[in-house]
């Protein structure tokens, strides 16, 4: 297993050891001791996963402390183009956001610690997205982040014309006027 920095503070890209033959792959995608001696410490208590078509963005979604919730992320099916963006205004990167493609032949994980809004887009016919959090869902703590705010100008790697989004992800409101983590 190797761990990559990535230029936002504490968004970190986790390459994951794959072992293939004529029968497919194995891949452990998850050890707490492995990720404990990589610095990621969080005990996570909820898994979830969602399936999507092309075009879909889910995002960008946050929990407002003490509800805030860190992420481990990944892709079972098809191919995503996932993102993170620091709302932590203590953060030598507040407002900056990082993007990586994820997809199911790399098996690459991304952790989102807590403090970021997180979102994604599809980019393959279907995808079907695994994410670990270390803190229960919490209706009332929900915030995010309208996902084409022209301050923050994230790059989808989709057509907006093409985009399927959530009417509740269609009116969140644009990055300034967020809730932000303190």
């Amino acid at each position: 297993m190797k761990l990559i920095e990535t230029p936002v503070n504490g968004l970190l890209i986790i390459e994951q050891d794959v072992f293939t033959d004529v029968r497919g792959y194995f891949v452990e995608s998850y050890n707490i001791e492995k990720f404990s001696k990589l610095g990621i410490h969080n005990h996570f208590v909820q898994d979830n996963e969602s399936m999507s078509s092309y075009g879909v963005i889910r995002g960008l979604h946050f929990q407002a402390e003490p509800y805030a919730q860190a992420k481990l992320v990944r892709v079972i099916k098809g191919k995503v183009f996932d993102v993170a963006v620091d709302v932590r205004e203590s953060s030598p990167t507040f407002g900056k956001w990082f993007g990586i493609e994820l997809d199911e032949i790399s098996k690459r994980m991304f952790y989102i610690p807590r403090g970021f809004a997180h979102g994604f887009s599809v980019m393959s016919e279907t995808a079907i997205f695994s994410y670990k959090c270390d803190n229960y869902y919490h209706k009332e703590s929900e915030h995010g982040v309208y996902y084409a705010d022209t301050f923050l100008n994230i790059d989808w790697k989709i057509p907006l014309e093409k985009a399927v989004v959530s009417e509740k992800d269609k009116i969140l409101p644009p990055f300034e006027k967020s809730v932000h983590f303190k």
